[in-house]
């Protein structure tokens, strides 16, 4: 199977393109295209990021100076304001996703060998590489126009926050709302069609471990968004 019609295959033909790759496992393109669209998004996105993170920042000014002082609130401030855009978005953000990338198929491979024993990490890695080509050209593509026409960061969101518009970005609600991203749902899914072929048991299995893991990485991006923002606020 060509790349074109591989990458295609994913999105048109998903259950024909995840059996092929199980039969004969590839990844590396798809590594290559999954981190550059990310680190791609990343780097465009980055000054609404911090614009938002500021914004957040100086809406809790008065705590943060009350607990820890004007000198740590400016310092804060700076820290925020001189963060490298280049450093952030094609060293960082590769280097975190790779490892997610592969801890994540390192899980799916031992929860699919706890109920067969069938399949290998390469298939696992592949199929996820390729599930997450929807997330991470699909999905930023749709996030990058939004942010284009809108203009604002908390209004480009491509899951459930896009519906509560008047929820503060730093808030608990927001940060859960977050995680519940369309077309990360759409990559797990897909992912839990290629966890069915590569260990060769039911479609039902595949999503039960696929959206398990979807779970959990959501309970970890939670969890980073409000101990992060106590930590640093």
């Amino acid at each position: 199977m060509s790349r074109l019609r591989r990458f295609a295959g994913v999105v048109f033909r998903p259950a024909q393109t995840f059996r092929s790759l199980t039969d004969r496992p590839v990844w590396l393109d798809a590594l290559v295209v999954v981190l550059a669209a990310g680190a791609v998004t990343s780097y465009l996105v980055f000054p609404f990021v911090r614009q938002e993170r500021l914004r957040t920042f100086e809406n809790s000014a008065a705590e943060f100076i009350e607990r820890y002082g004007q000198q740590q609130y400016a310092d804060a401030v700076a820290r925020l304001e001189g963060g490298s855009r280049a450093l952030d978005s094609f060293v960082v953000r590769p280097l975190v996703s790779l490892t997610s990338f592969l801890f994540t198929s390192l899980i799916a491979l031992g929860a699919g060998r706890a109920l067969t024993r069938r399949g290998h990490y390469v298939q696992v890695f592949s199929c996820f590489l390729h599930a997450g080509l929807v997330a991470a050209v699909l999905g930023n593509a749709v996030q990058l126009a939004l942010l284009r026409s809108r203009g604002s960061l908390l209004q480009a969101s491509t899951g459930l926050a896009a519906f509560f518009p008047e929820l503060p970005s730093g808030s608990a609600a927001y940060a859960a709302l977050r995680q519940v991203d369309f077309f990360t749902l759409w990559m797990y899914g897909l992912f839990g069609l290629g966890l069915a072929s590569a260990f060769k048991f039911s479609i039902g299995k595949g999503l039960a471990i696929s959206y398990a893991l979807w779970f959990l990485g959501g309970l970890a991006g939670f969890a980073s968004a409000v101990v992060g923002k106590g930590f640093f606020l």
